[in-house]
């Protein structure tokens, strides 16, 4: 059968990703730019057999779905900036827990309430580390209302495959634009589910990794009986303040990750063959704005190149080194002060001469002829 081709706003795409996914549970607080995702998902879930809870506030929302992944559902939330610092201190709790679950951000201008309808790509860093210690996530970027799609199925395999959060950094503009996008029918795309323990009830160990790295999860509820905290835990899920325990633990949380890098860090390239005069590099609707500056340049006579980041977190260290290496400068394009992606680039750089930033951080789009001025 022939894809299904639509014209849809980007927070109905994650919608529909996160349906097709096979997500059944969302437990959100409306909050502008990603109530669109809340309202879909409240007119679709109960047709499914699903769950759709308004919750009275995004710490209360953030519970809800660990709560209902540990029950066996896929779950996910939406948000924005303020709501998404609010749910730090449980989105750290399913970091801790291996709980998979899928947490879309579309990315606000701020501070605090700030402008509340305008774009940024401001909370790049707090995807990373809004969380306190030693924890790790994945973050996916979409630059495109395909991709809104597109990446939401990925979150949710990535985060079942790996039993971890995944953030999706979406921006408002991505999320409000508006494209026709391919809707690919039942079974085209994969869809992963979580892996299940197959030992006897009373063997299950919830956090005692298989030789592929992955611990299997259980569902409360079914046979297999089992303890989750927050605390520092042993492979049984109890309380455990053994020093060895605890190293044991933080490694695995990142190890687990570490091992797949290259199945979770995804990049873009477009025409980075060769040597080039100027990398740039940019994510989310950047991308767009970074590709038309570079035709144009190209038009010019330059050399120049766009490696689009679709995974934030881990870092794509390595892939952006190496086009690197072949190129004269490196122009980070991003909305933010200080240049939260440039940051991490810098790390990799031969030289912190060749890198310059292209920014804006006042609630409006970077356009081409901004980054133009700078190449």
């Amino acid at each position: 059968m022939q894809n299904k081709a639509k014209l849809i706003q980007g927070n109905q795409a994650i919608a529909e990703g996160a349906l097709y996914a096979g997500a059944r549970f969302f437990a959100g607080y409306p909050i502008t730019p990603s109530s669109e995702i809340a309202e879909e998902c409240s007119k679709r879930l109960p047709k499914l057999g699903g769950v759709f809870m308004q919750m009275e506030d995004e710490i209360a929302s953030m519970a809800a779905v660990v709560g209902a992944s540990l029950g066996g559902a896929k779950s996910f939330t939406a948000t924005s900036g303020p709501g998404f610092s609010l749910m730090q201190e449980n989105l750290g709790m399913a970091v801790m827990a291996e709980v998979p679950c899928v947490i879309v951000n579309v990315q606000r201008s701020g501070p605090s309430t700030g402008l509340a309808t305008k774009p940024a790509q401001a909370d790049v860093m707090q995807i990373r580390w809004g969380r306190h210690g030693d924890q790790t996530l994945i973050a996916l970027c979409p630059a495109t209302v395909q991709e809104c799609f597109s990446l939401t199925v990925q979150a949710f395999n990535l985060a079942e495959r790996f039993r971890v959060p995944v953030v999706l950094a979406a921006d408002e503009i991505v999320a409000h634009m508006r494209e026709s996008i391919s809707l690919p029918e039942t079974g085209e795309l994969a869809v992963i589910e979580r892996k299940k323990p197959t030992c006897d009830p009373a063997d299950y160990k919830p956090f005692l990794p298989e030789e592929d790295g992955i611990a299997p999860l259980a569902t409360y509820g079914s046979d297999y009986v089992f303890h989750v905290t927050s605390s520092m835990h042993g492979p049984e899920g109890v309380s455990n303040n053994n020093p060895e325990n605890a190293a044991w633990r933080v490694d695995q949380l990142h190890r687990k990750l570490e091992r797949y890098r290259e199945e979770i860090v995804l990049t873009r390239h477009y025409e980075t063959d060769g040597e080039l005069d100027v990398l740039l590099i940019a994510y989310g609707i950047t991308t767009r704005v970074a590709r038309a500056a570079a035709l144009e340049a190209r038009r010019r006579g330059m050399k120049v190149g766009v490696l689009q980041l679709i995974t934030l977190w881990p870092f794509p260290h390595q892939e952006i080194e190496k086009l690197a290496k072949k190129s004269k400068s490196v122009v980070v394009v991003e909305m933010n002060y200080s240049g939260q992606v440039a940051g991490e680039v810098e790390r990799v750089l031969d030289s912190r001469d060749k890198l310059k930033l292209v920014n804006k951080y006042n609630g409006e789009i970077i356009r081409p002829g901004d980054v133009l001025a700078v190449l």
